[in-house]
Order: C-alpha cells, then sequence, then structure tokens
C-alpha cells in the first residue's frame, strides 16, 4: 500500500521542527530512522496530515561521555552498538542493541525514535528504566524539559512528549561502582519484538532494577521484585514476584498466560547474568 497523503517538512535545525509541529498541532508526526512510522504510513495506520523529518539537524547524531553518557536522539542503534563510551558506560544498552531487529533496521534505525515510539515490547524503553535515564525534550523558544524515564512511559506507544515538542536526547547517569547487570529476552525469531523481556541492574548490597517489557501496556520496574530482592529472596522467588506485577494480554504471538511464564524466566536469566544469584 501507499501512504494517504500527507505534507512534509525537512527541519533544518530542532527550533524549526518544533515550530512545525506546534503549528500544525495533533495531526503531525516526526520522521527519524522511518523503521516504526514507515511501515504505519504504508499501512495507512498513521494518517498525519504533516510528517516533520529531523534527519538532516545537525548535531542529533553525536554521543558525548563527560560524567553523563549522552545520545542526541539521532544515534543509529549501530553507531551505539559500535561506541566505545556506551560498551564501557553502558553495556546493558549495548546488549539490548543487539537484540534489536536486524543488522539493516539497525542501521537506519534511531536510539530516540525507538524511545519514542514507545512500543510495549521495544527494548530501549526498559533499558532507560533499569539504568536510570532521563529524556530530553526541546519545547518552543528553546526551552528544554528533562523527565526521567519512569515519567516518560506513559501507555501502548504512549508518552509525556507534548505535541510541540522533539525528543532531542537521551541521558544515563554514571553507573555506581561495581554495578552488575543482566538483560534477556524471549521471542519467536532473533530480531523480533520481543514476548517479554527483562532489563536488570544489581548494585552492590542487593539494590536492585527490574525493568519489564512485553507484558504491560508500557514497560515498567516491578518495584515488589526488586525488594525482595533486596532483602535476599532467592531469585526464583523474585522471578515470580516480577511476573506477578505483569499485565500482559493475549494476542496473536502468545497468550497472557506464556508471557507471564516466559517474563519470570527472562528475569531469573537476567538476574544470573548479573550475579544476583551470588551477592
Amino acid at each position: 500500500m501507499k501512504p494517504a497523503p500527507f505534507a512534509y517538512i525537512a527541519a533544518g535545525t530542532a527550533d524549526e521542527a518544533v515550530a512545525a509541529l506546534a503549528a500544525a498541532g495533533d495531526d503531525a508526526v516526526v520522521l527519524a530512522g522511518g523503521q516504526s512510522l514507515v511501515p504505519l504510513l504504508n499501512l495507512r495506520l498513521a494518517r498525519p496530515s504533516l510528517v516533520v523529518d529531523i534527519g538532516r539537524i545537525a548535531g542529533l547524531g553525536e554521543i558525548h561521555a563527560n560524567g553523563v553518557l549522552t545520545l542526541g536522539a539521532l544515534t543509529r542503534q549501530a553507531q551505539a552498538l559500535r561506541s566505545p563510551e556506551v560498551a564501557q558506560r553502558a553495556p546493558l544498552l549495548a546488549e539490548a542493541l543487539r537484540h534489536m531487529g536486524h543488522a539493516a533496521t539497525r542501521a537506519r534505525g534511531t536510539v530516540g525514535g525507538s524511545v519514542a515510539h514507545a512500543d510495549p515490547a521495544g527494548e530501549l524503553p526498559a533499558v532507560l528504566l533499569a539504568l536510570d535515564g532521563d529524556v530530553v525534550l526541546r519545547g518552543p523558544g528553546g526551552a528544554e524539559r528533562v523527565l526521567p524515564a519512569a515519567d516518560f512511559f506513559q501507555g501502548p506507544f504512549q508518552t509525556a512528549r507534548r505535541q510541540d515538542e522533539l525528543l532531542v536526547g537521551l541521558r544515563l547517569p554514571a553507573a555506581p561502582s561495581g554495578l552488575r547487570w543482566g538483560f534477556h529476552e524471549i521471542a519467536r525469531r532473533q530480531g523480533d519484538f520481543a514476548i517479554a523481556g527483562a532489563a536488570v541492574t544489581v548494585a552492590p548490597g542487593g539494590h536492585a532494577r527490574i525493568a519489564l517489557f512485553g507484558v504491560a501496556p508500557a514497560a515498567f520496574r516491578a518495584t515488589e521484585a526488586e525488594a525482595a530482592l533486596a532483602a535476599g529472596a532467592p531469585p526464583a522467588e523474585v522471578a515470580a514476584l516480577a511476573a506477578a506485577a505483569s499485565s500482559p494480554q493475549d494476542d496473536i504471538h502468545a497468550t497472557a498466560a506464556y508471557r507471564r511464564t516466559a517474563v519470570a524466566v527472562a528475569v531469573e536469566r537476567a538476574l544470573a547474568q548479573a550475579g544476583a544469584d551470588h551477592r
């Protein structure tokens, strides 16, 4: 199929993109890498009046590591996967990127686009939650708003980004000394969206962040499971608590019951990778 008709703007700056979004209102969408948006346009599941292409905006595809690790919204997933800064400062992110799509889609897909798309089965929202990351938004007049990941994701494909704002970057704080991590997802095939998955960080002393994806309307932290792990509960009990906190639904890929089982397995394996069973 072909997309329904729409107007198109190739923004030269972030402020130009924000102005176009503000003028168009709710009928405008942002095009970054296009790996999610273009199929939706072609299937006419998205029918915007305006597409604002941000792919030519200078500076939004850069990675900076100066205490805080900052990834511009246009950072390609493949670029982040190759980055020494990401590998050193956020190895959990690097591991998650290996599971995202295929080499061809990672070459075009952007980290900002994936986060803004907020697919409940996407890896990056859960990674942001596990790493206590922030989302940077640019609004009218150059004003910036920084939101914790926990406040950004609101539901399936829904975020706290206002219509006149542009997601311009992601920030990950410096990891505390001794932080361990684990990541595991269960998918039908390599590159498919996850049926269920978990991103885990464990600090010395057992303080943990357990972020789940594919099993709720949005990625979320299983806080009861985190508390149980800190209290010394075995990984199997922690995994069971995480599964109980999920709220999956039946779909063409898996039943809700299967997703709960799968996410428990994912959590237990992620905890094992993080070494949480021999603190």
